[in-house]
């Protein structure tokens, strides 16, 4: 029987080197699709976060939920009804704790798509007698409803900027006596 020599390959063919290439350039793609997928859905979720309508209706949250926390339990007069949609509220409340009466009030109502606030001073009677402020708290208003229920106030505030919508349902406890 005759020794044959076998020789020992060391390296790697042609071939080898092109599947393996292949299989890290797959691997390489799937990995690099997957991460900008994700910064998509990142930025996607951070639009709508920062959005108008999302700062919007936190604005009218604050702004509603300050001025019926210091306002007078019996002193509310919501709109009957609502007018296209929307409806206005007035509270008065005191101005300084020496005050005897309600002697200022504030009325949210929504003017050519901008949710306002109008706050002045009142008599005894409840006449009003001058109008100190009016400024807007947020846009992009489409509705705004608010309703009484016993000491607390109820505001549902439907907010459209044209690519998004949001509902915002408030409610507020009138605190002073």
């Amino acid at each position: 029987m005759s020794k044959g020599r076998y020789s020992v390959r060391r390296g790697l063919t042609l071939t080898e080197l092109v599947i393996t290439t292949v299989m890290g350039l797959i691997v390489i793609l799937a990995v690099g699709m997957a991460l900008a997928g994700s910064v998509r859905g990142l930025e996607a979720t951070y639009g709508r976060v920062h959005s108008d309508v999302n700062r919007d209706s936190y604005a009218a949250k604050r702004a509603f939920d300050a001025v019926v926390r210091r306002s007078c339990r019996l002193a509310v007069l919501p709109s009957p009804f609502p007018v296209n949609g929307s409806s206005w509220i007035e509270v008065y409340y005191y101005a300084s704790a020496t005050s005897t009466f309600a002697d200022r009030y504030a009325r949210f109502f929504v003017d050519n798509g901008e949710l306002k606030i109008e706050e002045g001073v009142v008599d005894a009677n409840k006449n009003k007698l001058s109008v100190l402020t009016t400024f807007t708290v947020c846009s992009n208003i489409e509705s705004c409803v608010f309703r009484s229920y016993g000491r607390s106030i109820q505001m549902m505030l439907t907010l459209d900027s044209g690519t998004q919508s949001a509902t915002v349902v408030s409610s507020a406890v009138l605190h002073n006596p």
